[in-house]
C-alpha cells in the first residue's frame, strides 16, 4: 500500500486519532466507520454519488477489479466463517465479526477470482455484492 501525501495540517491530538486509526485491523476500522455514522450520520456515500455522476463513456468500461463485500451470513454462519477466515487469514474472531457485521472481504480482486468468492459464499447461503 503506498502512502498518500495530505494538504491538511493536523493538530498533535487530531494526527493521535488519525495514527489509531490506521493501526486498526479491518473489522474493527469497519465497526468504528458504521459506529460513526450511526452516532453523527457521517458517512462515506457522497463519493459514491459523485462517481454515479460520471460521464456515461465511464460506465461503458467494464471494471477489472472488484472488492468483495459480504452483506449478509445467512443462515449457515460457521460456514460463511469458515470462508472468511479462508480467504482473508483473519483469525476466528475477526472472521466471526464480519459474519455478524457484514462489511469488505477483499478488496480489488480480478473479475473472475471476485465471481468465484461470490459463488463460494452464496452456496453457504450468504448474500454478497461486488462493488
Amino acid at each position: 500500500m503506498t502512502e498518500e501525501t495530505t494538504t491538511i495540517a493536523l493538530a498533535k491530538n487530531e494526527q493521535a486519532v488519525v495514527d489509531a486509526i490506521e493501526k486498526l485491523t479491518v473489522v474493527e476500522a469497519n465497526n468504528v466507520a458504521k459506529y460513526f455514522e450511526e452516532k453523527y450520520g457521517i458517512t462515506a456515500a457522497a463519493p459514491v454519488a459523485v462517481a454515479a455522476a460520471a460521464p456515461a463513456e465511464d460506465a461503458a468500461e467494464e471494471k477489472s477489479s472488484f472488492n468483495v463485500v459480504l452483506k449478509d451470513a445467512g443462515g449457515q454462519k460457521i460456514a460463511v466463517i469458515k470462508l472468511v477466515r479462508e480467504i482473508t487469514g483473519l483469525g476466528l474472531g475477526e472472521a466471526k465479526a464480519v459474519a455478524d457485521n457484514g462489511g469488505t472481504i477483499k478488496e480489488n480482486v480480478k473479475k473472475e477470482e471476485a465471481e468465484e468468492m461470490k459463488a463460494k459464499f452464496v452456496e453457504a447461503g450468504a448474500t454478497i455484492e461486488l462493488e
